[in-house]
């Protein structure tokens, strides 16, 4: 015989009948009293986490001859179901308490029984793929997943239920107490753990879980650094700053996971001076989402899992930001306008890892979505606190024409000229061991208008799956980096700019410009130069307002017919354009974008759009080189 979804549930799952005591009626009698949301925020939130759950459960495995992924989530990019996604449990519930359909306590109860079955560990730990030997230390996010699943909706779990996820969250939290430490993985970890243990612990009554919880928050402290205000910690080591003075920085995990932990446990227990201290630091990492809400981490160590709206597994800045409103309206904003990006990247209900994915025909990633819905979860599940001042009189950092500011601890500049923002960077600290991370050297990492978005984006300088399970292969043998440079081959080796972590950088004077100065060399990754010697090279950006003037200059050498300029020009493939010499145009929606050089350009090998793709941060481009040694271009947008 033929079981549906819902009679199998009832008396199979996890093996304890009634498990989540549905019947047809149920949804009216618990069904979550909510105001309907009276402002853009909150209801757009409402919006993408409905769109978001119908996106899930059309990618949930239903067919019980697929017995490693029955229940899971099913992810058309990686073709597997990643370990995480039972995290969705939290988002279905409070949706099954909002509109009464038991079709989401029916899917959590299906993805809580593969959890147990797959990823489950008998350490109270959870892997983060279904693989022997995978990471444990997601175990603290599914713990908070699961807790606040437990606090906000346990009045519609069967009894039976409950105790069993009751006991189950107290074995995870033994795991993170007694395993977690501020060395355990990179920061953003312990740092989670303050939140998850308080929250565990307060909700058992288990005061040595909230010791160690307020352990954890106030050592994170001092991993804010003390001159801009960066949380450190994304790579280490920790005790040992770069040459340049700099520690290990990653804006999409801070905004993504770290702060919005540390926001939830000072809330949780009215801990002024964490709350303090995150304010500040808010701030600090506010002054990098550009306009449009696209979080500009082209610079930052773990930059390998950067999508433009933010960072590829982690749960999205808005617990963060949208929660802290009341002590700076700006916060408010900057939840807002990401989450309207997250809107725009996504299709056919769900969430895309970055604007051209769709264009260029990129399969989505189903990590994406159930990660996210959890931030969407969290503030609509959280006091509503609506903006007290329209954000039509609020002005982002980045929507303020500055001029120039310098970000020491990272080695980076951001520069506001008219409608031009742009990032340099020289940051010289890489992930761990790894190489050919994040570009360096006096990069221009960013340069975005006003009317067209992106135009030049920084990406890795070779794009490797650093952690395999959490990012896609590419395939593509004619990818590239995004980030503009000068290059040089000599057999299989690459010199390039954008590797030099010695590269010196300085603020240049010139009335009425933004001018920023850069001399680097042509190394490899490892920081060797080529054979016949050292070669180098300088840069210098101008920006005028109407238009951002950039000079390369390459020293004489041997390899003078090898050295390259190469200018990958961000452009969806359904956009227009000319290239003619020395002249491209770029019809975009809402102007034209114009690069002009002293030198021919030459088109260099693309995919039949006419495009290469770049999953870091998730945008197409025109790939153009100069074969000169001195060159100037001249960006306008018309």
């Amino acid at each position: 015989m033929t079981l549906s979804r819902r009679s199998f549930i009832k008396t199979t799952a996890i093996g304890t009948v009634g498990l989540i005591g549905v019947s047809p009626p149920f949804a009216n009698a618990f069904a979550l009293h909510l105001s309907p949301p009276n402002d853009d925020l909150y209801a757009l939130s409402d919006q993408l986490l409905g769109q978001w759950a119908k996106g899930l459960l059309a990618l949930q495995v239903l067919d019980k001859s697929n017995t490693d992924n029955y229940g899971g989530l099913y992810c058309p990019a990686n073709k597997t179901v990643h370990g995480r996604g039972s995290d969705a449990i939290y988002p279905f519930y409070h949706l099954a308490q909002k509109t009464g359909d038991s079709k989401y306590t029916d899917a959590a109860a299906l993805l809580y029984r593969w959890m147990k079955t797959r990823v489950s560990q008998p350490d109270g730990s959870w892997l983060n793929e279904p693989v022997k030997g995978s990471w444990k230390g997601t175990t603290v996010f599914s713990s908070i997943a699961l807790a606040e699943t437990l606090k906000n909706h346990g009045s519609i779990m069967d009894s039976g239920f409950k105790a069993e996820l009751t006991d189950r969250l107290q074995k995870a939290a033994d795991y993170v107490y007694t395993n977690f430490s501020m060395e355990y993985g990179n920061v953003n970890y312990p740092i989670t753990a303050s939140y998850a243990l308080s929250l565990i612990g307060t909700m058992l009554d288990i005061p040595k879980y909230k010791d160690k919880g307020r352990e954890f928050a106030h050592t994170a402290l001092k991993y804010i650094t003390p001159k801009d205000g960066f949380i450190y910690g994304e790579g280490g080591p920790n005790s040992k700053a770069s040459p340049k003075g700099c520690f290990s920085v990653d804006l999409g995990y801070n905004v993504e996971e770290s702060l919005p932990s540390l926001v939830l446990y000072g809330l949780l227990t009215k801990d002024e001076e964490v709350l303090d201290a995150v304010t500040r630091s808010l701030r600090t990492h506010m002054e990098f989402m550009l306009p449009d809400g696209g979080w500009d981490n082209s610079w930052g160590t773990r930059n390998y899992k950067w999508t433009y709206w933010g960072s590829r597994t982690s749960d999205g800045c808005q617990a963060a930001y949208t929660l802290m409103a009341d002590r700076d309206p700006r916060f408010y904003k900057v939840a807002l306008r990401n989450t309207q990006l997250l809107q725009e990247c996504t299709k056919d209900n769900l969430l895309y890892g970055g604007p051209h994915y769709v264009s260029h025909q990129v399969p989505v990633c189903v990590h994406h979505t159930f990660c996210h819905i959890k931030a969407l979860t969290t503030i609509l599940e959280h006091e509503h606190k609506p903006a007290k001042v329209s954000v039509d009189n609020i002005n982002l950092p980045r929507e303020e024409a500055y001029g120039i500011r310098a970000f020491s601890d990272i080695q980076t500049w951001l520069v506001a000229k008219g409608k031009f923002r742009g990032t340099i960077t020289g940051y010289d600290r890489e992930y761990k061991e790894t190489k050919n991370g994040h570009a360096t050297g006096g990069a221009l990492t960013m340069l975005w208008h006003e009317k067209t978005g992106p135009i030049f984006a920084g990406s890795m300088n070779q794009y490797q799956l650093f952690e395999a399970d959490n990012m896609q292969a590419d395939t593509d043998p004619l990818s590239m980096p995004l980030t503009p440079r000068i290059e040089l081959r000599v057999g299989e080796s690459v010199f390039m700019n954008i590797h030099d972590l010695g590269a010196q950088i300085e603020r240049g004077d010139i009335s009425g410009q933004e001018v920023i100065k850069t001399r680097s060399k042509l190394v490899d990754k490892n920081q060797q130069n080529p054979p016949a010697g050292e070669v180098n090279c300088q840069i210098t950006y101008h920006f005028t307002g109407e238009r951002v003037i950039i000079k390369f200059s390459i020293e004489k050498s041997s390899y003078d017919d090898r050295t390259k300029i190469i200018l990958p020009v961000v452009s969806r493939s359904t956009e227009k354009f000319m290239l003619h010499e020395k002249l491209i145009h770029v019809n975009k929606d809402k102007a034209t974008l114009q690069i002009t050089s002293t030198d021919k350009f030459t088109a260099m090998p693309t995919t039949n759009k006419g495009r290469v793709f770049n999953f870091v941060p998730g945008l197409e481009a025109i790939p153009l080189s100069i074969g000169q040694n001195e060159a100037t271009i001249v960006v306008e947008v018309m």
